[in-house]
């Protein structure tokens, strides 16, 4: 057994502190010790985008970065999009769009379109197709996620 180490970072915007082994993902750290369940684990390679979460304003896998790397970073989980008991437009949207069936790739779909969101305030479809393609979804189509998006993306624009 490895020793524990300890990492500060800022956790959808509080500051956070955990133990956790060298080789611990951040995924696993933020189910396991945080139980922040949100980010879901898919295929532990990356390839699926169901762990995304915002590191320093850029959408990344939770599953491909340590835990340990988070040290003085600030990350953003699918549990940081809602104020209080208010959604999030982004959520707001996926729900009145029916954007979403089983769930299990919804939370990386919302925490990287608020990273795009963050950056871009007006996205094309193409631009929001181009940051959506790390994340897939066996359910649904993509264009009800896309459509989700841009809708949110005018929301926020119209003080929504």
């Amino acid at each position: 057994m490895s020793k524990k180490i300890r990492v500060e970072t800022t956790i959808n915007g509080e500051a956070a502190e955990f133990l956790c082994e060298p080789r611990q993902s951040l995924l696993e750290v933020l189910r396991d010790v945080l139980e922040l369940t949100g980010s879901k684990e898919g295929c532990l390679t990356g390839d699926c985008g169901a762990c995304s979460v915002i590191v320093d304003g850029r959408a990344v896998c939770s599953c491909l970065m340590l835990g340990t790397e988070a040290q003085g970073k600030r990350i953003t989980t699918v549990e940081g999009l809602a104020n209080g008991t208010a959604l999030h437009p982004l959520q707001q949207k996926f729900l009145e769009d029916a954007s979403l069936q089983c769930g299990i790739c919804t939370p990386g779909f919302l925490v990287s379109a608020k990273a795009l969101l963050d950056r871009n305030q007006n996205p094309t479809e193409a631009e929001v197709r181009y940051a959506l393609a790390g994340n897939l979804c066996r359910c649904t189509g993509y264009d009800k996620i896309v459509r989700a998006v841009l809708e949110a993306a005018k929301a926020m624009q119209a003080g929504g």
